[in-house]
């Protein structure tokens, strides 16, 4: 009998706002019998977030705008490589206004 691996993905979960967490499980099969299992979890945001930094006197610090605020670049994630589900799921939550509320949510935290 053959031993064949593959993942399922059995749950979908938006939490909060914006999170999307995935349980995925990868599947080890022999024939027909399932003969082992693991799951593993994560959570997708709609982008990653940093803040632009310059070097003074050998320290990071934050490079700030002339009103004195953090210059931020957000990179929206790329979800190309996520099953067709998880996609559809973060497409449909994902909206433009819930991307600009993330944006606004991470740029109050203070780091």
């Amino acid at each position: 009998m053959a031993i064949t691996k593959s993942t399922e993905i059995p749950k979908i979960e938006v939490v909060g706002t914006w999170n999307i967490q995935v349980a995925q499980d990868t599947v080890i099969t022999e024939g027909d019998a399932e003969i082992g299992r693991s799951r593993h979890r994560y959570v997708l945001q709609p982008c990653t977030s940093m803040y632009k930094i310059k070097v003074v006197d050998g320290e990071s610090v934050p490079d700030l705008d002339a009103d004195g605020k953090k210059q931020w670049t957000h990179t929206d994630t790329d979800i190309s490589a996520e099953a067709t589900k998880v996609q559809a799921v973060a497409n449909a939550v994902w909206t433009d206004t819930v991307k600009a509320n993330y944006k606004t949510f991470v740029e109050s935290q203070e780091v």
